[in-house]
């Protein structure tokens, strides 16, 4: 972003400087820019040229109609040239020497992609992989994906290497119990009340990346054991610039978005549109024993449900990045999103006798629609000092979000069809507003090898959740309010935090060691009169991280750091849904902290044509916080309550396996595998000191195919285990292939998920008086086919004049 700032200014600098001294010296570079595959002309491609040592371009032009550039009267020397354009990688030629005898250098023919020619006396870098590694972090580079074209957020976290998404849309890293969504590092549940229905919604070419952090640094909140953050786009190539998509599947799925960006000498406008139309089906079983440890029987609940959900959704951002002045830059930018849903779901509730005689049925049939708007203001103003290199950045985020739910639930029996039939409205309101300000300060210490920063932040949150529940009385033929339901519940939390870190990295080493303190302040109450007050708690972090990298293809590194789960208004409101009174859900106000001390050593070997990852991992935590399920049997009814509790503590250990294999620069394969062994020490129920083994794997496949084609493929499994029992899913797989037209501005998809079968889930659970065997299975099984067209307007400037 920075080089693109002085752009315009250091063309001006070397059209004057090249005026001086154009009729002294006349080297010469030319060349010209092709595709990789099928060699045809790339027409605009922007070339610029930068001096030794130097970030700001000397000149720059485009390409011609045949992809051909020449640049006249350069002063003789050493030179970088960059090549660029939209939808392609950039690629950097270096050590482009101009002298007397050798004035004029042809650089040949350049491929935009993954074939790139090797020249003599130049060098090439590399393009970006679609997985980088470190120690503490693993970035996806979601532009290199084709899976990631014409999708969602959601969508290419599934993708992601030791990232898992649930049946709900939910993301985490394997083998961390508590997993935090961060948007150009700054958390994304304070800015919506559904993280699921804002990632749905987010398109994946407005992102630029995603960093999956399993140790993050002290700059971050000392919340989750681990941190997914998405890096959104900043705009694109100097000039106008963006894209526009469709995509539409057979079961009916539309996606449709827009990006645009604009970049001038000192400022940048960007921003994007997109909207989302999504169906989704599911049916279940669930069969359930219940012990009655008193009159020594057991008895059988048999279910069965079907559902069809429908949403839309719409999502707008725009950003502004403004250099003020050499010191000064501003950035501001916004995101608006607002989601629809109606549902629909029929369940049959079948009681069985210990003798598995049907007792009795009953019907159930809910429907709900929903709706919620969510809207974020950010906006940083730094300040840089040219010689010391000192940066001090202010910031503020806002967000304003707002969800309401209504939903109808309407039983019967059929058996005996002498029982009273009921009829229940529940109408739920959610507020979730917040504040946060932060203050950064860095400096490089030695010689720009080392890193010093330092800054606080204040964030204060109100959650506010009305539930309004209203039973039909069936004589009076209208809703009567039920008193013990409804209520209010306002949830209001600050916290106060600062942090000092130092990162130095020198010849093959790096290490980066902070710490943050937290002071946390919450209270909460119903409007029933009920009041919580949580005395403010003070919670250290401290950080270390260290990488060494050695001959050049090996690196090892080593990480530890202290996270919390803080028990928020999720899990602490004490509201009672039972709108399956068999299935009874409420909070716990009396949940305390989680801490967690985890460890990673991880080693890295990268051959011509393969790398292979390692990692080993360790944590331990204190008051572990889960949901917790118990059965009480009275007069032979079986009801389930399940809220949350500190179960006791739990250690994983953990072996992650991460490989890539390029045989040639058209063919890549990847593969990961998770295995993570849990161990749960619990005073609460003795039922859940227990070991399980969860495992997580993921195969991927990409191929560069003739005619402007490529493949991409993949298979995921996860089977996890919990303090209760285990969730098994199935099998997921994806593949999608591309193809070019127009120059490469046009591109079309068709992808397939889940070819081979519908996805399901399988979840065992188990307490001192049930066991509980659940069944799902969705309309995963898609084909979907996308059309994205890229436009570019690139600024050109005038070749210098040849000299006489």
């Amino acid at each position: 972003m920075k080089k693109y700032a002085f752009l315009i200014f250091s063309l001006l600098l070397g059209l004057v400087s090249l005026n001086g001294y154009a009729f002294t010296e006349k080297g010469v570079i030319t060349g010209k820019v092709v595709e990789e595959v099928g060699g045809l002309p790339i027409p605009s491609a922007v070339i610029a040229v930068y001096e030794t040592g130097s970030e700001h371009p000397l000149v720059t032009t485009a390409t011609d109609e045949n992809g051909i550039f020449k640049f006249n009267a350069l002063k003789y020397g050493t030179y970088k040239v960059k090549v660029s354009f939209v939808g392609f990688a950039s690629l950097t030629v270096n050590e482009v020497i101009l002298t007397e005898k050798d004035f004029e250098r042809n650089l040949g023919t350049l491929k935009l992609g993954s074939d790139q020619n090797n020249l003599s006396e130049v060098t090439i870098t590399a393009e970006k992989p679609v997985i980088e590694f470190s120690a503490d972090q693993i970035t996806y580079n979601v532009d290199k994906s084709i899976l990631a074209e014409g999708s969602t957020a959601t969508d290419i976290l599934k993708n992601v290497p030791m990232v898992q998404v649930d049946i709900d849309g939910n993301a985490s890293i394997s083998g961390k119990r508590a997993t935090r969504i961060f948007i150009d590092g700054k958390p994304s549940d304070y800015m919506t009340s559904n993280i699921a229905d804002l990632l749905n919604v987010l398109p994946s070419d407005a992102i630029e990346k995603i960093e999956v952090m399993t140790n993050p640094p002290a700059r971050y909140s000392g919340d989750g054991e681990g941190i997914i953050n998405i890096v959104m786009k900043k705009g694109f190539a100097i000039g106008f610039n963006g894209n526009a998509g469709i995509t539409a599947g057979l079961q009916g799925n539309t996606n449709m978005n827009s990006n645009a960006s604009y970049r001038s000498k000192n400022y940048s406008l960007s921003g994007g549109a997109a909207y989302r139309s999504n169906i989704g089906r599911s049916s279940s079983h669930s069969y359930r024993e219940n012990f009655d440890l008193v009159k020594d029987t057991t008895f059988y609940y048999d279910n069965y449900s079907n559902s069809k959900s429908n949403s839309n959704g719409g999502n707008f951002r725009a950003a502004l990045d403004w250099d003020i002045s050499p010191q000064q830059n501003l950035r501001v930018n916004t995101n608006f999103n607002t989601n629809s849903s109606s549902s629909r779901a029929g369940t049959d509730f079948n009681f069985l006798s210990e003798e598995l005689d049907l007792r009795r049925v009953r019907n159930q049939l809910s429907t709900g629609d929903g709706t919620s708007h969510n809207f974020v203001f950010n906006a940083d103003y730094s300040l840089k000092a040219t010689e010391s290199g000192e940066k001090l950045t202010l910031g503020l985020t806002f967000n304003n979000n707002d969800n309401d739910n209504l939903r109808l639930l309407d039983q019967h029996y059929t058996l005996p069809v002498t029982a009273k039939p009921s009829l229940r409205e529940n109408t739920t309101g959610i507020g979730n507003n917040g504040l946060t300000i932060n203050l950064d300060y860095d400096r490089p210490v030695f010689k720009k090898r080392d890193q010093l920063e330092a800054g606080i932040m204040y964030s204060y949150r109100k959650n506010n959740n009305d539930m309004l529940v209203r039973d039909f009385d069936f004589n009076a033929q209208q809703y009567v309010v039920a008193e013990k339901l409804t209520n209010e519940f306002l949830y209001n939390e600050g916290i106060l935090a600062g942090y000092a870190s130092y990162n130095y990295r020198g010849k093959g080493i790096g290490v980066k060691t902070g710490l943050r303190a937290e002071l946390t302040d919450v209270n909460f109450d119903l409007s029933t009169g009920s009041s919580y007050h949580i005395n403010p708690y003070l919670s250290l972090f401290p950080t270390i991280s260290v990488n060494h990298f050695f001959k050049k293809r090996y690196n090892i590194g080593a990480t530890y750091s202290v996270r919390i789960n803080r028990p928020r208004e999720n899990t602490l409101n004490p509201q009672i849904n039972d709108n399956d009174t068999l299935n009874v859900s409420y909070g716990n106000p009396d949940l305390i902290p989680a801490y967690t001390h985890q460890m990673d050593i991880s080693f890295g070997a990268f051959g011509e044509k393969w790398s292979f990852t390692p990692r080993l991992s360790y944590s331990t935590s204190n008051g572990v916080i889960e949901r917790y399920r118990a059965v009480s049997v009275v007069n032979g009814v079986a009801k389930s309550e399940t809220t949350f509790y500190n179960v006791g503590s739990n250690n994983i250990f953990g072996l992650f396996l991460i490989g890539n294999y390029r045989p040639n620069k058209k063919l890549s394969a990847n593969a990961n595998l998770t295995l993570t062994q849990s161990s749960y020490t619990s005073t609460l129920n003795s039922a859940l000191n227990r070991k399980g083994l969860s495992v997580r794997s993921a195969v991927g496949l990409s191929m560069q195919l003739p005619l402007k084609t490529a493949f991409e493929a993949n298979v995921n499994y996860a089977n996890n285990v919990n303090a209760q029992g285990r969730a098994k899913g199935s099998v997921s797989s994806a593949m999608a292939a591309r193809k070019t037209f127009l120059k490469n501005r046009l591109s079309t998809r068709i992808s397939l998920s889940d070819p081979f079968g519908k996805r399901n889930y399988t979840l065992f659970s188990e307490g001192s008086n049930f066991r509980l065997q659940s069944f799902s299975e969705s309309n995963t099984s898609n084909v979907t086919i996308s059309l994205n067209y890229r436009f570019t307007k690139i600024k050109k400037v005038p070749t210098p004049p040849k000299a006489d």
